[in-house]
Formats: C-alpha cells, sequence, structure tokens
C-alpha cells in the first residue's frame, strides 16, 4: 500500500464495521460488459440514502512484475493521482514541455548511474552506486539542471487538484491499494455525483499524463524507507517472504526493490499502463443509492471512449514444491516473535475453506492458541494464524509475540504442540459448531455496509469471481472434522515449513509505543500493529491531523471494549503529527 492507503481510522472501520447484528442475505449486482471489455457490477441498496460507493480495480499486482520494475504496479497507485492533461495544471502544453525535459534529463543519469557508476561499485570505488554523495562532476551538472526544470514545473502545478474537485462537491473516503494480485481505487461521493464519478474516473484512465514522475518515486523511497527500513522487522520480513516464495513473483515486496525504484522509466512505466490498464482488465463497482437505468447510460457513455488492449500476460512461474525445512534468526530492537509458515492453496481452492475453519478455530480469545499460549502456558502475549489465499498460490501463517523476554523457540516448540493435536485428534463437534457460527455471522456482517461490499465485490472479482461472497459461507459450512484433520496433515508438515525467529537484540530498550502496545488485550494488538504500520506510511501533517480529527470525533461511538485501542492509535497519531511537523 502507498501512503494514499488505508489511514488507521479506516483501517479500524474495516473491523469495528463487524459489530452490528448478523443477517444471512446473498448479494446481486447487476453485470454490464461494455463493448471494450471493461465489466461493471451494479448494486444498488438504499440502506444509505443519498451515498454511492465507487471503484474500479485493475487487475495487477506485484506478481506481474519482473526484476527491474519490481515496484512499478504500486507505483501507479500513485501516479493516478497527479491528474491528467487538464486537471492538475495552469498551462498544459508547457507542463508537457517540462515532463519531456525532465524525461530526458534522468535518461541521461539513468545511463551514468547504469554505465560509469555501476562499474564503480563493481570495482570496489563506491559503496553504492545510487547515492548522489559518489556523483561524479557530469552528474552534479545534470541534477542542477534538473533541479531548475522541476521547480519551473511546480510553478504551475495545481497540488492535488484531483483529490480537490471530489472533496468540495462532497466525495470522501477517496483511497486505493495496492496488493500483490491487484490495485484497487474507490471513494464515497454523494448520490447525485454519479456522473462525476464516471467523468473522473474514466478521464484519469483515459488521459493520465504521469505528471512528477521522478518526484513521486523518490516519495515512494521514502514510503518504503518508513514502512520496511525503520521497523524493527521490516527488513528481515522482507527477508523472510523472499526465502519463502522460491519460485513465484510473490517473492519481491510490493513496493519494490530500491535499486528497481531508482532506475524504471517513463517508457516502461507507459508500457506497463498500456499492458494493465486497458478496459478488458478492469472492473467497475457501484454500490449504493443510485438510480440503475441512469448508470447503465452513463458507464457507456463514459468508460466505453476506453480503447481495448491485447489481453494481459498469465503469470506462468509458480512456486516449486519446497522439500525441506527452512529457517531465519535475526536479532531485532522490539519484542521477541516468531512466525511458522506453510504453503496451502490459491483463492477458491477446494481446500481453502477447511484451512479458514481452521484457522478460526485457532484464533481469537476463545481460540485454542489464545487458551494454550496466553492463558495457560503465559508464553506470548498475541498469537494467531492466517490463511492467506492469493490468485496464483497461498500461504497459512502462524504467528505469536513473545511475552516479555520468552525465547521464540519455546513458542514454536508450542506450536507444534497444537500442530500435532490438529493431526492426530478430530475437533469436536460442539467446538466445530461454535466455530462455523461465528465464521459465517462475520461474512454476513460484512455485506451490511456499502463501502466494505463494495471493496469485497471488486476484490473477490479481481481474484476470480465476485460470487465468492454467496458461495463461501456454504462452502465454509460444509467442513468436517475430517477436512480439518486432513489438511492439517497436508499442508502442516516439516517439509513444507519455514520459520522466522525474531529475538530482542541485547541491549535493546523498549519504545514507549511498544510498552503501550503490550498493555493492550491480546486480541487488540493485531489491529494496533495495522493501524501503525500505515500511519508510518503518512508524510503530510494535514492528512494526519484530519485523521486524528475524525478518530476523536468516532470515538463516542466506538463499542467500550475497543476504547483502549483508539485511545493507542490516537496517541501514536499525535506523536507522528508532532513529528511531522518538527521536520523529522
Amino acid at each position: 500500500m502507498s501512503s494514499r492507503s488505508r489511514p488507521p481510522a479506516a483501517a479500524l472501520a474495516l473491523v469495528l464495521c463487524l459489530a452490528g447484528a448478523a443477517r444471512a442475505q446473498q448479494v446481486a449486482p447487476e453485470e454490464l460488459v461494455l463493448d471494450n471489455g471493461m465489466k461493471f457490477l451494479l448494486l444498488p441498496r438504499k440502506d444509505q440514502p443519498g451515498s454511492i460507493t465507487a471503484g474500479w480495480v485493475a487487475k495487477v499486482g506485484s506478481v506481474d512484475e519482473r526484476p527491474g520494475i519490481t515496484g512499478i504496479a504500486h507505483f501507479f497507485e500513485h501516479m493516478m493521482f497527479k491528474g491528467t492533461r487538464t486537471i492538475g495544471t495552469r498551462d498544459p502544453a508547457q507542463d508537457a514541455k517540462l515532463s519531456a525535459e525532465q524525461h530526458r534529463l534522468r535518461g541521461e543519469l539513468r545511463r551514468l548511474h547504469l554505465g560509469q557508476q555501476y562499474r564503480r561499485w563493481r570495482l570496489g570505488e563506491i559503496t553504492d552506486p545510487w547515492d548522489p554523495k559518489h556523483d561524479t562532476d557530469d552528474m552534479k551538472a545534470l541534477r542542477a539542471e534538473l533541479a531548475k526544470v522541476v521547480e519551473a514545473q511546480r510553478a504551475i502545478i495545481v497540488k492535488d487538484e484531483f483529490d480537490q474537485i471530489y472533496t468540495k462537491l462532497g466525495g470522501t473516503r477517496m483511497n486505493a491499494f495496492t496488493s500483490h494480485d491487484l490495485t484497487f481505487y474507490f471513494i464515497t461521493v454523494p448520490g447525485n455525483k454519479l456522473e462525476l464519478w464516471a467523468w473522473m474516473e474514466s478521464d484519469r484512465l483515459h488521459d493520465s499524463v504521469f505528471r512528477e514522475f521522478y518526484s513521486e518515486r523518490d516519495v515512494v523511497h521514502e514510503e518504503r524507507r518508513m514502512r520496511t527500513e525503520s521497523t524493527p522487522t521490516g527488513v528481515f520480513s522482507e527477508q523472510f517472504d523472499a526465502m519463502f516464495w522460491a519460485s513465484s513473483p510473490y517473492a519481491w515486496p510490493v513496493i519494490g526493490w530500491p535499486t528497481d525504484l531508482n532506475s524504471y522509466t517513463f517508457e516502461q512505466a507507459q508500457g506497463f499502463f498500456r499492458t494493465y490498464y486497458r478496459p478488458n482488465n478492469l472492473v467497475g463497482v457501484i454500490v449504493g443509492d443510485f438510480d440503475l437505468a441512469q448508470a447503465r447510460t452513463l458507464v457507456p457513455r463514459y468508460f466505453g471512449r476506453l480503447e481495448r488492449g491485447e489481453d494481459p500476460p498469465t503469470v506462468v512461474t509458480l512456486e516449486v514444491e519446497q522439500r525441506a525445512p527452512i529457517r531465519m534468526e535475526a536479532e531485532v530492537e522490539a519484542a521477541p516473535e516468531v512466525e511458522v509458515r506453510y504453503h496451502s492453496v490459491p483463492f477458491d481452492h477446494p481446500d481453502e475453506f477447511a484451512l479458514e475453519i481452521l484457522a478460526e478455530l485457532l484464533n481469537g480469545r476463545t481460540g485454542r492458541l489464545y487458551r494454550a499460549l496466553v492463558e495457560g502456558k503465559e508464553l506470548a502475549t498475541q498469537a494467531g494464524v492466517r490463511q492467506d489465499s492469493r490468485k496464483y498460490g497461498g500461504a497459512f501463517s502462524f504467528s505469536a509475540e513473545c511475552k516479555g523476554d520468552v525465547d521464540p523457540a519455546a513458542v514454536e516448540r508450542a506450536w507444534f504442540e497444537e500442530v500435532i493435536r490438529l493431526v492426530e485428534e478430530p475437533v469436536a463437534a460442539r467446538e466445530l459448531e461454535k466455530v462455523k457460527n461465528r465464521v459465517l455471522a462475520d461474512s454476513f456482517r460484512r455485506l451490511e455496509d456499502n463501502y466494505f461490499l463494495m471493496l469485497q465485490l471488486g476484490y473477490y472479482e479481481a481474484l476470480g469471481g465476485w460470487r465468492y461472497i454467496n458461495e463461501a459461507p456454504g462452502k465454509l459450512a460444509a467442513v468436517t472434522a475430517e477436512d480439518i484433520q486432513r489438511v492439517a496433515r497436508t499442508y502442516l508438515k516439516e517439509t513444507n515449513r519455514a520459520t522466522a525467529l525474531f529475538r530482542r537484540k541485547a541491549g535493546a530498550a523498549q519504545s514507549p509505543a511498544d510498552a503501550a502496545l503490550e498493555k493492550l488485550p491480546a486480541n487488540l494488538r493485531p489491529m494496533a500493529k495495522q493501524a501503525m504500520g500505515q500511519l508510518a506510511q503518512m508524510t503530510d501533517p494535514a492528512q494526519v491531523q484530519a485523521e486524528l480529527a475524525q478518530l476523536e470525533a468516532q470515538r463516542a461511538q466506538v463499542p467500550p471494549d475497543y476504547h483502549p485501542l483508539i485511545d493507542f492509535v490516537l496517541e501514536r497519531m499525535r506523536e507522528r503529527l508532532a513529528a511531522l511537523q518538527e521536520g523529522k
């Protein structure tokens, strides 16, 4: 995700939206496929009068990249907010001229980096071929010339005009995220602004100019630094991913490798856009209080002008079978942690549903892991598992935060005991029934809010089909105790296992934030960590200030059990705001 990705307040809303009463329902959007191949899912609902949540998904993520351009899918998430030939600039002709000059100068710099600087690096003369402190005189001259061009363009840019147009006309929750498999753009608009949405979104697909291409690469670098390089376990988690995925393109991070962020060109970006941002690789989703007949007219009028492209290439390289256990151990300046991960199954595979029920059996305050590792043996402050089914592969992961300075290896052994129990003992009928009821209730609750229903429709359609929303509950309900034993035996085996142990570095002091995190109830800590990670990506004080005010206003509406979480996030937001205002 980028700096535009879901902020802490929205991340908490994603969890807290499940607090309503469960009610069984099926969703039935109308499918509208345009002549250019773009598919739309249209779902009128009156539950939230006067409001429409709409978005579109590009079926492209980091899995569709290759070495040399890793991170480019996420980069486009940034680029799509930079406006068009008419939005975002006071002088389109001069803007285009200055952009072209930047491309020329950057091309010269890139040639010198990949030529003379890489050669100097190979010979041991410099430690980093991309560090400006190693610039030669000709490179310094190019950078000086480039700075003048950038400053000239900055003078005619209308900053964030795309956002401002929406905001002035009542748009809210404008955001986007990039995952391994897709890129999703979305917003909520008043019920009478459907045509505005259709015009704005089709315009940025039809007429984007990728303004501020190079300065935005620097923004992504900063995002990577804050999200990965400045966190205690970030670079180690990245290394663990690269170890776990031996052959699959899931091996590299969504944000990309640093040298790729430095080096991919404007021409490569244009080629990527022409390949994956064509209407036949896009899905639009509209949910809320709108007139279906009007949508059937507006959607073709605006999105029909997009030109169909060649069908994008399919990912070919799948993950090879793991034949021996993998292990990584590291020292970190944080509380000790452990992760044990297993290769599992892709989206909508028949075994996905048994693995999901297995995960729920272990998770939560009533789950086996909390009773055994947190309350019973007192080895961990929190523990959980997750089945992550992606388009071309999957992973089943156990993770835990150790209590105090408990050795992660002790938590690892406790996990293995739980695996043995799963393999050898069938789940009791009453325990399985309670787990299923909870899972099914949650799946129905997720359909109550237009915003989250829109996200699910687009997300599942990009992975394989939106009907998963309706079909998954029945498949989850059909899981048997025998199914759980079978998937435990099949996937949770030693030769399919990768383990990461993070021990506290000697002399590392616990930060105030980590100390406050440990005081939270165990069930709230994963949400708090997620919010902290997203907050670290924010670089605009105004954005943090706005999110802080929004969350403060929402606190009274949140169930009391969640107040410790809200208070924790509010404090971290205040700290982040102060740091940004001080220029840190």
